[in-house]
């Protein structure tokens, strides 16, 4: 059992009806063409196949009983391992030194960055005293390797960052154009953004008055990599909303829950930002996707790339012992009352659990048994 020296209660599982993440993938035949694309022919295809490819954090199929809902039986297991079929096809994942480049798109308060930035220094953070971690939790991430037997690095630290506070291109995103977003932001005349082919991550993250494609009615974030016909070129990135003014209750789960479900509380978060801490575990579940398929030909299950099943995927909505079907597992309380499964290097944060293929379930460091 997990021991901490301050006092803390084990939080009792609490129903999941939410999905974290989604991602767009699209085919990729692996051969090399002397010619890009047009745009168009570009918009056609990622149109195409992201409406193939869009998973989505499903709300509940309602029933007449809220009550069965919220307390339903119970189940003891992390993920399956009956079903699952994870497999490696071949594709690269990131070995190199991870850089994360942050675009903050639209208006952030300086607190809200804060948060974000701890989490993503704590992935790689020295000092990992303060158990579970989530330098911890990425051990799992580092887990998968490539061809050569190499893994993924164990290094993931932010780097520098933009802000496109002026909206550069609206506040109403489509999925093509967060790729202009992202070249904007890598060829911008003062202050650009470095590239980082190997191992840059670009994370841009919209404010909470922007509208992503999609966003609260089936989207909560996606990764994908960028086209060179339209950035120049190929890098992986990953795009997250701060739901707070237009879907808490999908996004944030369980720091807020869906209007629908009368008497449900919603959890205290650990930040006092019910919005961004709910931001941390879609963030978490991008990155430690992006590190392991950043192409969309490395790990997943299923044989078809444009409707892969990633190694955070298959734990959707678990974060502790006991977790899956409509249960987030066995969470903790600290003294504030604030829910939690992880330390960062000075915050705490409650984030998503990872498959691990080596034993075949999904783990997390503060598993009980």
């Amino acid at each position: 059992m997990y021991i901490c020296k301050h006092r803390l209660t084990i939080h009792v599982s609490v129903p999941l009806f939410i999905n974290h993440s989604t991602k767009m993938r699209c085919r990729s035949d692996g051969s090399r063409r002397s010619m890009a694309p047009s745009l168009h022919t570009l918009s056609l295809l990622f149109f195409f196949f992201l409406r193939l490819s869009t998973a989505w954090r499903p709300l509940p199929h309602m029933k007449n009983n809220v009550t069965e809902l919220e307390f339903g039986g119970y189940k003891k297991y992390e993920g399956s391992s009956e079903f699952v079929k994870l497999k490696y096809h071949m594709g690269p994942v990131l070995t190199s030194n991870i850089t994360v480049h942050i675009i903050w798109y639209g208006t952030w308060p300086s607190s809200q960055k804060r948060i974000i930035r701890e989490f993503i220094n704590s992935i790689s953070a020295a000092d990992d005293r303060r158990s579970p971690s989530v330098s911890g939790w990425w051990k799992t991430v580092q887990l998968y390797t490539d061809q050569t037997g190499s893994n993924i690095t164990r290094s993931v630290r932010l780097g520098e960052e933009k802000n496109d506070r002026l909206l550069s291109h609206g506040k109403t995103l489509t999925r093509l154009s967060i790729q202009s977003v992202i070249k904007s932001a890598v060829t911008a005349k003062t202050k650009p953004l470095p590239i980082h082919p190997k191992g840059g991550v670009y994370l841009l993250l919209t404010a909470d008055d922007v509208y992503v494609e999609d966003f609260c009615q089936n989207v909560c974030g996606f990764h994908y990599f960028t086209f060179p016909s339209i950035v120049g070129y190929t890098l992986p990135y990953a795009w997250v909303g701060n739901s707070a003014k237009l879907c808490p209750g999908m996004c944030a789960y369980p720091f807020s829950v869906p209007d629908y479900i009368p008497g449900l509380k919603p959890l205290k978060s650990p930040n006092g930002e019910a919005a961004i801490d709910g931001m941390i575990s879609v963030i978490a579940h991008e990155i430690a996707e992006v590190a392991s398929n950043p192409l969309a030909n490395a790990w997943y299950a299923g044989e078809d790339p444009s409707f892969p099943v990633e190694i955070a995927d298959l734990c959707e909505g678990i974060y502790g012992t006991g977790g899956g079907g409509s249960y987030t597992g066995q969470m903790l309380n600290d003294e504030d009352g604030a829910t939690y499964n992880m330390h960062g290097i000075r915050r705490r944060f409650l984030v998503q659990w990872v498959w691990n293929h080596v034993v075949n379930y999904c783990t997390g460091p503060n598993a009980l048994d």
